[in-house]
């Protein structure tokens, strides 16, 4: 199962010279497939998405995702960009720049939309409670999305120990996505 790495301004801060080290850090433990540079606050984004992607060419196989700037993610040679729920019209962009697209979908609709539209995995959430996330859907629920469609899917929400992976590894799921359990 493939796991994704989404950092959070929270634990890995604002300020190029601590990010760095805490996201080598944390990329050395946990060895992820996928990592995303995620901050929706910081008037510096493509400073930091440097350095985010400087730190990920570190490490030989990982698949290194910008957040929504897909013209940003192609400048800057990322592997792809993370599409956010309304962004479904920028697909085919993104896809034209030469990026492997991830779309946040929260509905079966979303995921098969997605699909239809080229996106390349889409994340689906929240799976368990997470924090302002809303009611979760729960493995029933992501198995049956699952069961409709073709599209890699990452589980993602509320995802923070091994319990939680372990039950969806039962699952046909890609595999995971999360932000606190790479903490």
């Amino acid at each position: 199962m493939h796991s994704y790495l989404i950092t959070s301004p929270d634990f890995y801060t604002q300020t190029p010279s601590e990010f760095s080290p805490i996201l080598r850090r944390q990329l050395l433990k946990h060895q992820p497939d996928f990592a995303l540079y995620r901050d929706k606050t910081n008037s510096n984004y493509e400073e930091m998405a440097k350095e985010f992607l400087s730190v990920c060419t570190e490490f030989k196989n990982l698949k290194a995702f910008l957040h929504s700037d897909y013209k940003l993610a192609a400048k800057l040679n990322a592997r792809g960009v993370h599409l956010t729920s309304t962004m479904f019209d920028k697909i085919a962009e993104a896809k034209s720049l030469g990026l492997e697209v991830v779309v946040s979908s929260h509905t079966l609709e979303d995921v098969l939309f997605a699909q239809n539209a080229g996106a390349d995995y889409v994340t689906y959430s929240p799976v368990f409670a997470s924090p302002g996330k809303g009611e979760p859907k729960g493995v029933e629920n992501l198995e049956e999305v699952l069961s409709k469609v073709k599209i890699k899917v990452f589980a993602l929400g509320g995802i923070v120990d091994e319990e939680q992976i372990n039950a969806i590894e039962k699952t046909s799921a890609f595999g995971f996505a999360s932000i606190r359990y790479f903490y």
